[in-house]
Formats: structure tokens, C-alpha cells, sequence
């Protein structure tokens, strides 16, 4: 692999990095190390690690380092951020970018098949080495799709401003200067890690990171797991649905003391936090599921109905939830997504999940299943007058 020589591109990011390096610098994907012998003339540069994959570029750096005696650089051999220890106040990127060629191999040039691959990567890795108050800067053209480049830093709770931009033949070249979003760094700061774009809904965005207990566990403590998953649901920027984070959290809390829903771990002013349910979507899963684990995993989901009816609360969309029950491989059904339910002297959990599995009948027939539908709606309009365990208990009958 030849060692990327500086160009347009490299002269551009090289005045972003006499205007913003300072502290502990890492240059990823040196290349001819132009980004790390600038920042080491940086007054307020301590330390620069240079790090790249291509064998030959680290050690040319190293000969140049030792040649000359330069003080507070090192060259590491390594792929992405492997290799590397510590946290960075200055993460500068001039990534490969262009789209690939047929037939044409360069990892100088090539930023994966639409060109933005290796960026994706980076970006996923990179929250994870940075200080709080750290900065990226990011070089990229126009040919790696600019609108896709924010996507990503959108996607892994980064925000961004442009420093420089450059015409050169058929491209533009940006430069941008990008932080931590004050989210990302309140949740770090509750020991989250690996915090991804998970799901986008009406109302919220979901995004996934990792909990590492034994942060948190006295050593002596035995840990069972871990870590845990924790899926994060942050309210969008233009939802109309201004109170949907904080009725979330309410009735969370009041659920969870009846062990439904998700185990709420914290939550803040436009976000909440809980443990990840595992498992799969209600409708995928009944299609693959035997008769008994249906009968186990329908029984669980109509007595928390039922638990949520005694309440007086109404949970809403139990007549279709393909997307609000998870079922995982132990048969543990987990209700989701509590921000429209609301307390009510006629909740209608139990009938709503009735209807719903009325409209799967024909499926659950092919499983061995042996009930009318005309049957099972006259029970749920029985319970529907009463609330009364009997009645309730009628239609859990009728699940044969």
C-alpha cells in the first residue's frame, strides 16, 4: 500500500489543525504524517500519537521522528483504534473517501464501495476515545455524500460546524469541527458507552449503548452479567409530542412496580433510559412459535393487560402491537412504549389483545389452536361491563 502524499485535501485540514489542536492529539490514518508533525508546533499540543494500517507510513514517520529527535509524537501501527489507550482532546481524520472503482484497489483512496464505510466506522468507535469537551476534525468530500456524513454523526449523537471548504476540480472539500452533543455526554456520564442509533418512532429516537456494571459493583461482588444493554429514547427535535418523554418515565415507574414493561434504569429532561428488551417482535415470532410457547407467551400478555385494567390504565395500540411486545427466548413478553397511556375508569387492555389475537386466529388454528372468534369477542364484552377476575378468566379459557 503506498503512503497517501499531502494534497488539497491535506493542506486544508492542516490549517484546522493550527487553529484547534491542542492536548493530547491523536491523527488517525496519518498517512505521511503531515496532521501530526503540525500539531506537535502547536503550543498547546502536549502529546500526538499518529496512528495508520499501512505499515510503511508508520515507519517512514518513526524514521522522521528519530531523524529529526521530535519530542511528544509517537507512530503506532494499527486499524482504526486499535492499538491505542488513553482518551484524546483532539481526534483529526482525513479518512480515505472516494467512492471505489472497479478493479482498483487503494486503501489511501477508497473509503468502501459508496465511500463512506470507513467513516461509518470511525464514527461508531470514536466517542469512546475522546474526552468530554474533546473535538474531531474531519475532512471529507462531496463525492462521499455529504447528506450521508451527517446522518452518521447524527446517528452517534455528534454535532458538528464547518471550519473550511474547498472547490477543487470535481469535488468540494469540507472540514468539520465536531463535538459530543450535551445528551451523549450526560449519558456517558451515567457510565453508558457504545451509544448508537438504534430506531426512529413517531415521537422519540431510540439509541442502544452498553452499561458496564462491574463500574459500578464492589469487586468482591459477584457479577452475573456484565453488561447489560440499555436502549435510550430521546424525544425528536420537531415532535409536537412535547410531554411523550416525560409520560414515559411516569408510567414506567408506576408499571414497574408490577414488573411491566422494561426496567427503567435513569432518565432526564428529554430522554429516558432502560434495560434493552431482547427477543423479537410479537408477529415474527408467533409465526415460528409452537402452540405451548403461544399459549405461555399469550397468557403472560393478557395478565399484564389485565394487571394494567385493575389500574385504571390504558396503555393504547394493545389491538395492534406488532411493534410494542417483545418476546425473548426464555418466553419473557415485554411490553414497550408507555408514552400515550393514561388513567382512565374504563381501560381496555385485555379486550384490545383479545381483538388482536382474534385477527390471528386463522394462524393459530394451523398451530393447534381450538377457539371461536365469535366466542372469544362475546367473553371480552362480558369482562368489558365487569372487570371481574371470572369473566377475565373465561377468555384465558378460551386459549386452547
Amino acid at each position: 500500500m503506498d503512503i497517501y502524499q499531502p494534497a488539497e485535501d491535506s493542506y486544508l485540514l492542516q490549517k484546522c489543525v493550527r487553529r484547534f489542536a491542542t492536548g493530547r492529539v491523536l491523527d488517525m490514518g496519518t498517512g505521511s504524517g503531515i496532521q501530526a508533525l503540525t500539531a506537535i508546533e502547536v503550543p498547546s499540543v502536549r502529546e500526538v500519537v499518529a496512528i495508520d494500517i499501512n505499515s510503511k507510513a508508520v515507519e517512514a514517520l518513526r524514521q522522521e521522528i528519530e531523524k529529526k529527535k521530535l519530542r511528544k509524537i509517537k507512530a503506532v501501527k494499527g486499524d482504526l483504534f486499535e492499538n491505542l489507550d488513553g482518551y484524546f482532546n483532539t481526534v483529526i481524520f482525513n479518512p480515505p473517501y472516494l467512492p471505489q472503482d472497479k478493479g482498483i484497489e487503494d486503501g489511501a483512496l477508497y473509503g468502501g464501495k459508496k465511500g463512506w464505510e470507513i467513516s461509518e466506522l470511525f464514527f461508531r468507535e470514536v466517542s469512546g476515545h475522546m474526552f468530554p469537551e474533546g473535538i474531531v476534525l474531519f475532512l471529507f468530500s462531496s463525492l462521499t455524500n455529504k447528506q450521508k456524513i451527517e446522518k452518521i454523526l447524527e446517528h452517534n449523537l455528534l454535532q458538528w460546524e464547518e471550519l473550511g471548504e474547498e472547490k477543487i476540480s470535481f469535488e468540494t472539500l469540507y472540514v468539520y469541527k465536531i463535538i459530543k452533543t450535551q445528551l451523549l455526554r450526560q449519558l456517558e456520564g451515567k457510565l453508558l458507552r457504545k451509544v448508537h442509533y438504534f430506531a426512529e418512532g413517531k415521537r422519540g429516537m431510540v439509541y442502544t449503548g452498553e452499561f458496564d456494571k462491574s463500574l459500578v459493583i464492589k469487586k468482591q461482588i459477584p457479577v452475573k452479567k456484565r453488561t447489560i444493554t440499555v436502549a435510550v429514547k430521546v424525544k425528536k427535535k420537531d415532535s409536537k409530542a412535547a410531554d411523550a418523554i416525560a409520560s414515559e418515565v411516569f408510567w414506567l415507574k408506576v408499571l414497574n412496580e408490577r414488573a411491566i414493561g422494561p426496567r427503567m434504569l435513569f432518565s432526564g429532561e428529554d430522554y429516558v433510559a432502560y434495560e434493552f428488551a431482547e427477543g423479537e417482535y410479537i408477529e415474527e415470532w408467533l409465526a415460528k412459535a409452537s402452540k405451548e410457547d403461544i399459549q405461555t407467551v399469550l397468557k403472560s400478555v393478557f395478565q399484564q393487560c389485565y394487571v394494567m385494567d385493575k389500574l385504571g390504565v390504558n396503555k393504547e395500540e394493545m389491538h395492534h402491537p406488532l411493534k410494542h411486545i417483545i418476546v425473548d427466548k426464555e418466553l419473557n413478553a415485554t411490553l414497550i412504549d408507555f408514552e400515550r397511556s393514561y388513567e382512565t375508569e374504563k381501560p381496555h387492555n385485555v379486550t384490545q389483545f383479545a381483538d388482536f389475537v382474534g385477527k390471528f386466529r386463522l394462524m393459530l388454528v394451523k398451530k393447534g389452536f381450538d377457539f371461536d372468534l365469535k366466542e372469544l369477542r362475546e367473553a371480552a364484552a362480558e369482562y368489558k361491563e365487569t372487570y371481574a377476575a371470572k369473566e377475565f378468566e373465561k377468555i384465558l379459557g378460551l386459549l386452547k
